[in-house]
């Protein structure tokens, strides 16, 4: 039976110089998201175009909707509440406004603590507050075997800092490795030939000439650990000739000389692992051809680090960390002479900790596309490793990959990168291609992940992805964001609503890229549907999220909710995501629930926001009630609403690594009152794509 979708359905869903790599028209992160921390006061959109209230929810007549009466309200009402094919929703769009500069002068340029909070903010709750009791308390939330890994760890590391004497590692140093297992990894040949003229670009940071080399003046400890972890040696690969060989010579010769004692940051297991995995895959290249003390003194070197892993590990790592060491270990394990020993371990912690990390649906356990590609990596560079020797490959280590392969493709967006949820970044489109190409299996996407929570709604050239998944569990939560229920959406390869994204090398944005108002879903009382640590993870409150899926001869539904406010607010967040069959009609209803019973909060303002790419150009229409969509490629959308205050405001798009982007959302307010409080919304197509 087909379903209604009006009232009842969501409408429609030396001389070290250091600089920062160059944002967009000058946007430092001291500008912050002034607009997404603090969504009062908000500047006209364009000129005498302030943006009215639309029509009260209660003049919306669900009942007259559904049966096809004449809706009370008008143009936006009848928009959102009327069915598909209906007279009023396919009106013609109303006349821009004078056009909004774009993602021009958009942007607050000044720190956020000039910005002023709204006169009703009533709660300092954006971040978990950092009281000793509290920080005393985070590590007792992670699991057992974790939490003990990790306090023997710590309890080791001083005496790892004493410079004992170094004894050899063989009793004659070996001339080359047993396996050279094959890197089919593509490097950045610009930033290769970058390295060999003194410049480094790591972790969205350019140094010129660093020194001291190893730890220069300016750079931060994301940039620190970037460069130790040797993953640009794969760039001067990719650069080729005998400049670019030398060049990777002389720095792995200067870094064994000069970092022979353990460091914190430079033999951490995650950096080490990293280091002992390039420092082999590219073996060929730089090493094969070198002379032989060189090469005794490089395999030397990777023999000590490797025997160092193996003692410490898993030393209090989870997830995408934990894999990046594990593999270090085993490709030490499988080059170097008579280091079986490492192999046969690091494949034991392997086996240990795939079903902790794989659902299964194939989703990586920290939900975050940017370690489910990480981890995807490092399986298939392990099961290459094995091949390389001849070694079987555990069959669960066939069956990770393959699940979590069409897990991925679950995730694509149009453009083939992926969605920006837990800390991701857009990523290359072909990258991804290659990942997905070399962990074989079926070319079938999946729609939905029961267990890992993401859900993917696919008609005509539109494309939704949303988050309706529980926030990670405590150990594999570091990276999570509170964007339950957000969702991002795309029309063939064009972004159009997206998540803020994540810039891993800069604090100033850590707080703020991890905020419920960042993400493109509803705020209630600006605070954060998750608990967020400030050391990272999520604290004790923690959403419950529920998620039903229909579909009928090609529409779509989704009906969601999670109780992410129900401790503070007693209200819960129902969201109702409809696409039609041919993709130009996407409806949404975001609904705040206060159960009977519960004494409620006099005050419980909302602003559900919808984050925009770039690239789209967004007008306020005249009456204030409508915003009309442009996309680069001139295709036009218009967004309308009933039950809340429309506007315009400014935003930042950080979801390319070391670019900062001015961009707008649009935002949807005004206050929860009980029983219940409905906003229906809806984006629909409005020309066809000329040419």
């Amino acid at each position: 039976m087909a379903k209604d979708v009006p009232a009842e359905a969501p409408v429609e869903g030396g001389d070290a110089t250091a600089r920062a790599a160059a944002p967009e028209d000058g946007l430092t992160p001291k500008s912050k998201i002034a607009d997404i921390a603090s969504p009062g006061e908000k500047p006209d959109t364009a000129p005498g175009a302030r943006a009215p209230e639309a029509a009260p929810a209660d003049e919306i007549d669900p009942a007259g909707a559904e049966t096809g009466e004449e809706a009370k309200s008008e143009d936006t009402s009848a928009a959102v509440t009327s069915p598909p094919g209906s007279e009023a929703a396919s009106e013609p769009a109303e006349t821009p406004s004078e056009e909004v500069p774009a993602a021009e002068a958009a942007v607050d340029e000044s720190p956020v603590a000039e910005a002023k909070p709204p006169a009703t903010r009533r709660r300092k709750s954006n971040v978990a507050q950092s009281i000793l009791p509290r920080r005393l308390a985070e590590p007792l939330r992670l699991p057992r075997d974790q939490l003990l890994s990790g306090l023997g760890y710590d309890l080791k590391r001083p005496f790892f800092a004493i410079p004992l004497p170094q004894l050899s590692v063989f009793a004659k140093p070996p001339s080359t490795t047993m396996v050279s297992p094959p890197d089919p990894w593509p490097g950045n040949a610009d930033l290769g030939r970058d390295i060999v003229d003194g410049l480094f670009t790591l972790a969205g940071r350019a140094i010129n000439q660093p020194a001291p080399l190893w730890a220069p003046l300016g750079a931060g400890q994301d940039w620190i650990t970037a460069l130790h972890s040797f993953a640009w040696l794969r760039d001067l690969r990719a650069a080729g000739g005998e400049s670019a060989r030398r060049a990777a010579q002389d720095l792995v010769d200067n870094w064994i000389l000069e970092n022979r004692f353990w460091d914190q940051v430079t033999w951490h297991p995650v950096v080490l692992g990293q280091r002992l995995y390039f420092w082999l895959s590219q073996y060929d290249f730089y090493g094969g051809p070198a002379e032989l003390p060189f090469r005794q003194a490089l395999l030397t070197a990777a023999r000590r680090q490797a025997s160092h892993l193996s003692h410490v590990l898993p030393a209090g790592l989870s997830g995408a960390d934990l894999m990046s060491a594990i593999k270090g270990l085993i490709y030490a394990g499988i080059c170097l002479p008579g280091a079986e020993t490492f192999r046969e371990k690091g494949l034991a912690i392997l086996m240990r900790d795939l079903p902790r990390q794989v659902m299964a649906d194939g989703g990586h356990g920290e939900r975050s596309p940017a370690s489910h590609l990480s981890v995807l990596r490092d399986l298939i560079d392990i099961r290459a490793a094995l091949h390389a020797a001849n070694a079987e490959v555990p069959d669960d280590l066939h069956s990770a990959i393959h699940a979590m392969g069409l897990f991925l493709r679950l995730l694509q967006q149009g453009d083939g990168g992926l969605p920006l949820f837990n800390g991701a970044n857009e990523e290359e489109g072909w990258q991804i291609d290659i990942v997905l190409q070399r962990s074989g299996g079926r070319k079938r996407t999946l729609m939905s992940a029961p267990q890992n929570g993401f859900q993917r709604l696919q008609a005509g050239r539109t494309l939704v992805i949303l988050d309706a998944g529980e926030p990670p569990r405590a150990g594999l939560d570091q990276r999570a964001h509170a964007g339950t229920l957000s969702f991002e959406m795309s029309v063939g390869k064009e972004r159009v609503i997206v998540n803020c994204g994540a810039q891993g090398g800069h604090k100033d944005w850590q707080d703020v890229q991890r905020s419920t108002a960042a993400h493109s879903t509803l705020v209630l009382n600006e605070t954060n549907s998750s608990e967020l640590l400030q050391s990272g993870g999520i604290g004790q409150r923690r959403p419950k999220v529920t998620c039903r899926r229909d579909e009928d001869d090609g529409n779509l539904w989704l009906d969601t909710s999670h109780d992410g406010y129900m401790e503070l607010f007693d209200c819960s967040h129902h969201r109702r995501i409809y696409l039609s069959a041919n993709g130009e009609d996407l409806r949404g209803e975001d609904k705040l629930e206060f159960p009977q019973g519960k004494k409620r909060p006099e005050f419980n303002s909302f602003a559900i926001r919808f984050h925009l790419h770039p690239d789209v150009q967004a007008t306020l229409t005249n009456s204030g009630q409508a915003v009309v969509l442009k996309t680069l490629k001139g295709e036009g959308w218009k967004f309308r609403t009933a039950g809340a205050t429309l506007s315009l405001d400014r935003s930042v798009y950080l979801g390319k690594a070391g670019e900062l982007r001015r961009t707008q959302q649009i935002v949807l307010e005004g206050e929860g009152k009980a029983p219940d409080t409905t906003v229906k919304w809806a984006l629909q197509r409005e020309n066809k794509k000329r040419g």
